[in-house]
């Protein structure tokens, strides 16, 4: 996947609407992307528009957040926010559970590349094949 092959938000509308609260990475598959977000740091020189704590701004395209990170002081790359309906948790360490519930979690966009999940490539997907799943 290069840039302009990054899939856009599955529902334009509901940008921005999304808690600034979830998860971070995991789950090895993903069922949507809802946006991507452009976390600004006042403290490395964003304009400080929430009482010095960071904040985001929420994009349709990957291609609209990768131009406002690149032209946005103290802002990071840009982070997708991601439906996971149903993921793989890693326990401990090579320890995989299969957990059939829905959540929303921010990846870096590079995390793209694995797997939509699907239920084939759920149960092929590796690295599971190569370890055991509770």
């Amino acid at each position: 996947m290069n840039t302009l092959t990054y899939p856009n938000a599955v529902d334009a509308s509901l940008v921005g609407t999304y808690s600034a609260v979830t998860g971070a990475g995991g789950g090895f598959v993903w069922d949507e992307v809802l946006e991507y977000r452009i976390w600004c740091h006042p403290e490395r020189g964003a304009p400080d528009e929430q009482d010095g704590n960071d904040y985001y701004y929420a994009f349709a395209t990957y291609a609209e957040a990768l131009a406002f990170a690149e032209s946005a002081a103290g802002a990071e790359e840009p982070l997708a926010l991601i439906r996971q309906v149903e993921y793989i948790a890693e326990d401990e360490p090579e320890q995989y559970s299969h957990v059939k519930e829905e959540r929303l979690t921010e990846w870096p966009v590079e995390f793209l590349h694995r797997p939509r999940r699907t239920a084939v490539r759920f149960q092929t997907s590796s690295p599971l094949t190569r370890r055991r799943i509770a």
